[in-house]
C-alpha cells in the first residue's frame, strides 16, 4: 500500500496586505495530482488545515473541490481529510456524505460516534489494506472538562492527559487491534504541537499551556505511522522516523523562507512501514528576505534573479542605517520604482524596518513597533503587565482558549 502524507495547505490564505496565494496553491495541487499518478499512490492523507480560515473564499473552495475531482482520474483509491485548528468542522463536514461516494473520507472534528474515526481502507484486491485512525484537531471540549477553580498547571495536565487518552482509546478500538493482529498496518493522524517541534511564526498557537508537552510516547505503539499537521517545517517527533510532520507545501510567512517544502510517500508492506521518501515540492513563487545595510539591500533588489519561478518573488526588506527613516524610504522607493514587477515585488512600506546603528558588538535596537506588528496574544500580554503576577498565567491561558475558540 502506497500512501502520501501532506498537511497545512491553508487554501485561501491572504498574505501581507491581502495578497492572494491562489495561483501558488493551484500550482501545488496540479503538481500533487501528477505526483499521485507518478508515484502510484493508493491513499492520500491530508492532516489538517485544508483552509486558512473557517470561512474560506469561493476561490479556496473551488480549488479544493476541483482537486478532489481531478483525483478521481488517478489510481488513488481513498482520500482521508481531517480538520485542523484553522478549519471549520461544519465547512469540512457539510459535503462529507456526498464525498464518501467518491471515497473521500472527511473527519472535520471528533464525531459524535467515536468509531467513525476508524477507517478501514481496502487494497487493490478488495481486502483490508490499511487502518486509518483519522484523529482531527482536538479542541478543548474534546479532551477535558472544565473544573472550576483548577490551577493553570492542573488544566495543562488535563489537556495533555486528554490527548493521550484519546489516542489510547482509538488504538484500543476492536477493529484496530484485530486488523493489526491480522497483519494490516495502522496509520494515525493528528493536528497538534508536539514536544521539540520547530515552528515558524505562521502557526497559530494551539493548547498554549500544553505546548511542548505532547511527546512521541503519547502515541501508542500499535501505530505504524503517525501523520501530523500544524507545524509548517517538515520534521520528526522525538527522533522517531514513523512520527512525522509533512510541513506546509508553500511558505506561509517570511519566517519559512529557508524551510524545505515536501510531501512524504510511504510504502507499507508485510503489515508495517517498509519505506519512506520525502519528495520536494516545486514552488511557483519565492519569498525572499533582504536584510542589512542600505547599500547591500539596494544591490540585492536590483540584482535579484527570479529564474525558475513562474510568479514574481515577494520581498521582505529590513534596513540597518544611521540615516533617517525618510532618507532610507526615499532611497528604497527610487529603486523599487524601477524594478521589474514580473520578477519581484516589495509588498508593503511598513516592511521597511529601519534599525538604528549601535556601537560595534551591540545588538541593533529596532524602532517603536506599530500595532500592526503585534499579534493578539502579544497585545494581551502587554495588558497583563499591569496585573498582579500571581494571576497572569491563569488569565493568559483563558485568553488562549478564548482565542482558539473564536478562530476555530
Amino acid at each position: 500500500m502506497r500512501v502520501l502524507h501532506t498537511a497545512d495547505w491553508h487554501l485561501g490564505q491572504r498574505f501581507i496586505s491581502g495578497h492572494e496565494r491562489t495561483e501558488e496553491h493551484r500550482h501545488f495541487l496540479d503538481w500533487l495530482v501528477q505526483t499521485v499518478r507518478d508515484q502510484q499512490v493508493e491513499v492520500l492523507v491530508v492532516a489538517g488545515d485544508v483552509f486558512d480560515t473557517g470561512s474560506p473564499s469561493n476561490q479556496a473552495l473551488e480549488l479544493y473541490y476541483s482537486f478532489l475531482l481531478q483525483m478521481q482520474a488517478t489510481d488513488c483509491r481513498d482520500i482521508v481529510v481531517v480538520g485542523g485548528n484553522h478549519d471549520s468542522p461544519a465547512t469540512l463536514n457539510a459535503p462529507a456524505r456526498l464525498l464518501r461516494h467518491l471515497r473521500v473520507h472527511v473527519v472535520g472534528c471528533v464525531p459524535d460516534c467515536f468509531e467513525e474515526q476508524v477507517l478501514v481502507l481496502n487494497d487493490a484486491a478488495g481486502q483490508p489494506g490499511l487502518v486509518v485512525c483519522a484523529v482531527p484537531f482536538l479542541r478543548d471540549r474534546d479532551v477535558r472538562l472544565s473544573v472550576p477553580g483548577e490551577a493553570a498547571e492542573e488544566r495543562e495536565q488535563r489537556i495533555k492527559q486528554g490527548i493521550a487518552d484519546h489516542y489510547a482509546r482509538v488504538a484500543e478500538h476492536e477493529t484496530v487491534w484485530q486488523l493489526k493482529a491480522a497483519g494490516v498496518p495502522v496509520l494515525a493522524t493528528g493536528h497538534l504541537y508536539a514536544a521539540g517541534a520547530a515552528p515558524s511564526d505562521s502557526e497559530r498557537t494551539i493548547h498554549v499551556g500544553n505546548l511542548g508537552q505532547v511527546t512521541a510516547e503519547h502515541f501508542p505503539e500499535i501505530f505504524d505511522y503517525v501523520a501530523l499537521g500544524h507545524i509548517h517545517r517538515p520534521q520528526r517527533v522525538g527522533g522517531r522516523e514513523h512520527i512525522r510532520y509533512s510541513g506546509s507545501p508553500i511558505a506561509l510567512s517570511f519566517s519559512e523562507v529557508d524551510h524545505p517544502k515536501e510531501v512524504l510517500v510511504l510504502e507499507f508492506a508485510g503489515g508495517k512501514l517498509a519505506a519512506l521518501e520525502a519528495l520536494p515540492v516545486p514552488g511557483a513563487r519565492r519569498l525572499v528576505r533582504f536584510h542589512g545595510p542600505l547599500d547591500d539591500v539596494l544591490l540585492s533588489l536590483t540584482a535579484y534573479d527570479n529564474a525558475g519561478y513562474s510568479l514574481p518573488a515577494w520581498i521582505d526588506v529590513e534596513v540597518r542605517s544611521a540615516l533617517t527613516q525618510l532618507e532610507v524610504a526615499d532611497a528604497l522607493l527610487q529603486v523599487i520604482a524601477g524594478l521589474d514587477r514580473t520578477r519581484l515585488e516589495v509588498l508593503n512600506r511598513r516592511h521597511f524596518r529601519l534599525v538604528t546603528l549601535t556601537a560595534l558588538g551591540d545588538d541593533p535596537e529596532p524602532l517603536t513597533r506599530s500595532l500592526h506588528d503585534f499579534t493578539e496574544r502579544e497585545v494581551f500580554e502587554q495588558r497583563l503587565a499591569t496585573e498582579p503576577e500571581a494571576g497572569r498565567a491563569e488569565l493568559l491561558l483563558t485568553f488562549d482558549e478564548l482565542l482558539e475558540g473564536m478562530q476555530g
